[in-house]
């Protein structure tokens, strides 16, 4: 089998490190030559995604181009599909994958299926600012007939706290923002949440959660590791 498996990361670092030890973890192997073959491509350069959405054309443009230069390489090193293990940047994939002959796949649709198929009909989705201002989850969950629900105002200040001021920072998360978070997504009347920020998978790989909420980036490695057959 030649599959090899293509890891568009530094969106964050850390973040990246969880992901693939989310495809280890998820790998039927018994030795390492029975391991998913990956290539990690790491760029911590790559523009703040939340920041370029939220700005301007040229900021924007900036964050798509190196996204697509990023992919091409993964393609010419043999890449036979890609994964990439930030929320944030699936604003732009639908464009990359057009210049891209492998394919990348899409963690929000991933993550909208596996709800469906579930019988969820109202997540809470914890994600950054730009990932709930471009309606990324609530317009793939809406096609999956799904209603995405928000933080209120209060709840997704926290929400980007945790990401930025904890994770991102290399801080200890405060349980407590979390905590408060969840009361609100209750309030709402949410019958599960959706860890739609890689950062948050890094909260969630220290913090026990309880089943009420499905990691996107879980989802997301799981669907790696079939795709590449093991």
């Amino acid at each position: 089998m030649n599959e090899r498996l293509g890891i568009l990361g530094g969106m964050g670092p850390q973040a990246t490190n969880t992901f693939y030890q989310f495809v280890i973890d998820r790998t039927d192997a018994r030795s390492d030559q029975e391991h998913v073959n990956a290539l990690i491509l790491s760029d911590c350069q790559m523009p703040d995604r939340t920041g370029a959405i939220l700005g301007s054309e040229e900021a924007r443009e900036a964050v798509y181009r190196r996204l697509l230069a990023d992919a091409k390489l993964l393609e010419r090193e043999g890449c036979t599909v890609i994964a990439v293990p930030c929320n944030t940047s699936h604003f732009f994939l639908d464009r990359v994958q057009e210049q891209v002959g492998i394919p990348i796949l899409h963690m929000i649709r991933e993550t909208a299926r596996l709800l469906a198929s579930q019988g969820r009909r109202r997540p809470g989705i914890l994600a950054t600012d730009g990932t709930i201002q471009t309606e990324l989850y609530q317009t793939e969950f809406s096609a999956a007939g799904i209603q995405a629900v928000i933080p209120t105002p209060e709840a997704q200040k926290l929400v980007m706290s945790l990401i930025y001021d904890d994770v991102k920072a290399g801080r200890d998360c405060d349980p407590e923002k979390f905590a408060a978070i969840h009361r609100d997504l209750e309030a709402q009347g949410c019958d599960c949440g959706v860890l739609a920020c890689t950062e948050l998978s890094v909260f969630a790989d220290k913090h026990h959660l309880p089943p009420f909420y499905t990691d996107a980036m879980a989802v997301l490695a799981e669907r790696a590791v079939q795709a590449c057959g093991k």
